[in-house]
């Protein structure tokens, strides 16, 4: 496991234009743990984003919510620092592989995905590791 080497703007501004956005200039963003292979969460990237991401070493997201960019671990300090970024056949889903500081989901969850259908039922199948209120007060 190696550290992801962060690239010039220019590099990071061509990676860019080969993403293949939707309507909105976003395209999906998956960030899988590096280690585990564990999908930590799905998040929406514009170009901007993207170039941050590249350039930073530290995954940047688009907030849909807030109409800008999302610098994850900004005000939780739950960081997600990049390992790899690799994008579909297609060039319109991205897939990173970062190493996870803490929690990756807004709930406190490790990861975003902890509904699940068990028996038939749905279930809640992971515990809040830290309050959000600790994540963002």
């Amino acid at each position: 496991m190696t550290d992801f080497t962060p690239v010039t703007q220019t590099q990071a501004a061509a990676v860019a234009d080969l993403m293949k956005y939707n309507a909105d200039g976003l395209v999906p963003a998956i960030a899988q743990q590096i280690d585990t292979g564990e999908v930590l969460m799905m998040a929406w990237m514009n170009r901007d984003a993207v170039i941050e991401t590249l350039t930073s070493g530290r995954a940047c997201y688009f907030s849909r919510s807030r109409g800008k960019l999302w610098r994850k671990g900004e005000s939780s300090g739950q960081v997600q620092t990049l390992f790899d970024f690799r994008w579909d056949c297609d060039a319109d889903t991205v897939l990173m592989q970062v190493d996870q500081k803490g929690v990756a989901c807004h709930t406190g969850r490790h990861n975003c995905f902890y509904n699940a259908v068990r028996g038939g039922e749905t279930r809640v199948i992971a515990d809040v590791e830290i309050s959000p209120d600790e994540l963002y007060g």
